[in-house]
């Protein structure tokens, strides 16, 4: 209980101290301000940058292949002319795949194609068309606030029916329910099956922004748009007891040559693109901005921790003469020490929490679509950063203080 209470009055003349002066103490934690800002803001700024890309990715799928003509990203393991000569996907590979994978939970396939005008009445704009498949739901997120998804009988038969976005339901059915109605999309009239949940503006957008795009069926978008040169995609969904979806991939990639008639000596003339790869490239982004902001950050606390630590030194001179008193009268050196760490610490903290409360601020300012939201773990961070300096910063000090012999302390002026 003693101890307690002389923890308790440490912290008052801790307290105390920083209140005489005022000026002192703003000016001694403004770099420890500055770092934590600027620690926290960039971690605050990297997770809300990835929550805005995961849920962008969430339009593409999860523990998905798609199978293409061109690996993702620059570079791969052929020289580019090499991918050119390569065929496309077909519909006709797309049902050999249906039919033979074991290993898969869904196989869809789908096409795009961009700036097409769908119109009503007098009311058009230029949307994203893409052509799915009946299991396109179960690969990637489609959600229908209005209406229902196509029916099996609808993709199989090639209806013209269509999901559109909110964005195409606000410019071509204007304060109306656009569900049951039709509309021309190419020339050809379409009716509407369902309307998606609004989604708003991302950063990225992974296969178009959903607020803009019109889903038709597959066989209904190849009579529209693949009259020349087809190109869809194959998607494939594995189990989630598949780990790195390594056997689906396996049977994919088998059942592909077979089709193709490679030989056993012949490279595969397709490519199986994962999302993770994105993700990977967009992780290592991340890690550069995190260690970038921690560079940053480290300067300014370390410019202000030498900052705290020469006020404690120069706190510890001018108190000198009390410390003697104190210790006269019975003070224990724990007592002085943490006296003037306490103060070193809430030094330090109250820099960090000033720092804080302005990536708090940051967080109203409009970023566009970016949503920028300050977690608790960052705030933990800030704050734990901070007392570790604080008491870097004031050990020594305080250490010096409660070593002071009384009688030379009591004579010091």
């Amino acid at each position: 209980m003693k101890l307690i209470r002389q923890i308790l009055e440490s912290f008052r003349f801790a307290w105390q101290a920083l209140r005489s002066n005022i000026t002192r103490t703003i000016l001694s934690l403004l770099g420890v301000t500055v770092g934590i800002f600027a620690i926290v803001a960039v971690f605050t700024i990297v997770d809300s940058l990835e929550r805005n890309i995961k849920e962008s990715m969430s339009f593409i799928g999860d523990k998905v292949l798609y199978i293409e003509k061109w690996p993702w990203g620059f570079g791969g393991e052929f020289a580019w002319w090499k991918y050119f000569q390569w065929p496309e996907p077909s519909y006709r590979e797309y049902q050999y795949l249906y039919e033979n994978l074991n290993n898969a939970s869904a196989v869809a396939v789908l096409d795009y194609k961009g700036n097409v005008t769908v119109k009503n009445g007098s009311n058009s704009m230029t949307a994203l068309i893409q052509g799915i498949s009946y299991e396109y739901n179960t690969i990637s997120d489609v959600s229908v606030a209005e209406g229902r998804y196509f029916s099996p009988i609808e993709t199989d038969a090639g209806r013209q029916v269509a999901i559109i976005g909110a964005d195409i339901a606000e410019a071509l059915f204007p304060g109306g329910n656009p569900v049951g109605k039709e509309f021309k999309l190419a020339g050809n009239r379409f009716t509407v099956a369902g309307v998606q949940e609004k989604k708003g503006e991302s950063l990225i957008e992974f296969g178009g922004n959903p607020d803009t795009k019109c889903f038709i069926p597959y066989a209904s978008f190849a009579k529209l748009f693949q009259s020349a040169r087809p190109s869809p995609t194959v998607v494939v969904k594995g189990y989630e007891s598949d780990e790195g979806l390594l056997e689906v991939e396996a049977e994919a990639t088998g059942l592909l040559r077979t089709i193709r008639g490679l030989k056993p000596r012949d490279v595969s003339n397709f490519s199986i693109n994962r999302p993770e790869a994105a993700a990977d490239a967009i992780s290592g982004l991340f890690s550069v901005l995190t260690l970038a902001g921690w560079v940053i950050g480290s300067f300014s606390i370390l410019v202000g921790g030498f900052g705290i630590a020469n006020i404690m030194f120069v706190s510890v001179k001018e108190r000198t003469n009390l410390i003697g008193i104190q210790k006269s009268l019975g003070a224990k050196n724990y007592f002085i020490l943490f006296q003037f760490l306490f103060e070193a610490v809430m030094l330090s903290l109250v820099g960090g929490m000033v720092g804080i409360l302005l990536v708090f601020l940051l967080t109203f300012l409009p970023l566009g679509s970016l949503e920028v939201v300050i977690t608790p773990g960052n705030v933990l961070l800030g704050l734990a950063v901070s007392s570790i300096i604080g008491v870097l910063s004031g050990i020594v000090p305080a250490m010096l203080a409660a070593r002071l012999d009384p009688v030379i302390a009591i004579r010091a002026k």
